[in-house]
């Protein structure tokens, strides 16, 4: 099993390239299911969730160029005229929850669709029951036995949904789902992340109606067709989130590049009140870390509030932060899994509910730690960043989920990162 290796106490300095966006490429790729017609998508990053995706919608019949994924900076191109199934099979959507999102623009191109019931990160039971209720609201009938859901509708037609809570899935799958509805959607209480703009403006690049992308109301016109595209991924703010809160933790002064600062504003609002400088010039963010950082307290929110993609990331700073300082997580229930590995590391960090009660300590020791989901992964490189000694992570399939290149992008920053493979005894 492969493991990362950090010797921790390097500065960080230089410049890091933002890959594209994973939760903006995942509905975008599901989206090319509702058209007939070839479609090209840029700057998808090479991620292990991005590969099985692909492998999903292969596995539903769409023709992929090339036919094993693609490299970093190629564009991949993709055809659905033919799709030749309406399930995605749980050997599949078991290993990511976002696979549910072929449940929109299959119900919207077929009819019908069945899906297992998804799995993915084990940091809460997340369900679909917003997207049931959506499509049901539309004339689909669904029923689910055998762990799986199955949705029929001879077609879908426009609806009044409003979401009990802003889902970022369920509002993407009813946005694909309503685009070939017959009538008007209108979507209320909508999820009004980037990723769903990004995804509202490509579905209009391919002939689709839709008014409202970034607020919480979106009205679809339904159309009878959608011509094919050519689409860019937007940067991933997590990520340059992720590479902001490393300069914070090991110190230095880097530069990040292809990074769209507005898409983070409440997240660098929270990290300049804890002592980090941060500049944002045109698509650069420049940040520099000089001595211990202040305690802040924070709570997550649907954006545009503090992500809970960078609550653990932004925890290892409050760990070593002077004072004490309060994290609050409000949108998933069982998101605080990385506490008990930056523990072993020397962090002092109560939970009380939802809240992390924490006491910044001077410093981290490194030690063995094992990741427990995506962004808890990227929490303990970067405690292994501001750590004494050597720190060795485990489990780190979950980073491979979600951050392209992430230990290669840190050498070349400074930091003392390898990748063991202990199968060939190399490093990488």
């Amino acid at each position: 099993m492969e493991s990362l290796v950090i010797q921790g106490g390097n500065r960080l300095k230089g410049r890091v390239r933002i890959s594209g966006a994973k939760n903006a490429a995942l509905p975008i790729l599901a989206a090319t299911l509702l058209s007939e017609e070839k479609i090209e998508i840029n700057n998808l990053p090479s991620l292990e969730d991005i590969k099985i995706f692909i492998s999903l919608l292969q596995e539903l019949g769409v023709q992929v160029t090339p036919a094993s994924g693609h490299e970093t900076g190629s564009p991949l191109q993709i055809d659905s005229s033919r799709i030749s199934s309406f399930e995605a099979p749980h050997q599949l959507v078991r290993r990511m929850r976002a696979s549910i999102l072929v449940l929109g623009p299959l119900m919207a191109r077929l009819g019908r669709a069945r899906v297992s019931l998804p799995g993915g990160c084990a940091i809460g039971a997340r369900p679909i029951d917003l997207h049931l209720k959506g499509l049901e609201l539309m004339g689909a009938n669904y029923k689910v036995s055998e762990g799986y859901v199955e949705v029929k509708a001879r077609r879908l037609s426009g609806a009044h949904i409003y979401l009990d809570f802003p889902s970022v899935t369920g509002t993407e799958n009813l946005i694909m789902a309503g685009v070939l509805a017959r009538g008007d959607t209108t979507i209320e209480n909508a999820a009004r992340e980037p990723e769903i703009t990004d995804l509202v403006e490509m579905l209009n690049s391919m002939g689709a109606k839709i008014a409202g992308a970034g607020t919480d109301t979106l009205k679809i016109e339904g159309v009878r067709h959608l011509s094919g595209t050519s689409w860019a991924i937007i940067p991933d703010r997590i990520e340059a989130g992720t590479y902001i809160m490393a300069a914070g933790a090991a110190g230095g002064d880097i530069e990040i590049e292809n990074a769209v600062a507005e898409h983070l504003d409440s997240a660098i609002a929270k990290l300049r009140a804890a002592g980090l400088r941060i500049d944002c010039e045109h698509n650069i963010i420049h940040v520099r870390s000089r001595g211990r950082l202040k305690s802040v307290d924070l709570k997550t929110q649907p954006y545009p509030g503090f992500p809970t993609d960078l609550q653990a990331q932004f925890m290892v700073l409050m760990a070593r932060a002077g004072g004490l300082s309060v994290i609050t997580e409000n949108i998933f229930e069982n998101r605080f899994m990385h506490v008990a590995e930056l523990q072993r590391l020397g962090a002092e960090i109560k939970i009380e509910g939802r809240s992390a009660i924490i006491r910044g300590v001077k410093k981290f020791t490194g030690a063995p730690v094992a990741a427990t989901d995506l962004r808890a992964s990227a929490c303990l490189v970067l405690a292994g960043l501001a750590a004494r000694g050597s720190t060795e992570i485990t489990e780190i399939h979950h980073l491979d989920r979600g951050y392209e290149n992430m230990e290669k992008k840190l050498r070349n920053l400074g930091a003392d990162i390898v990748r063991v493979c202990p199968d060939t005894d190399t490093e990488q």
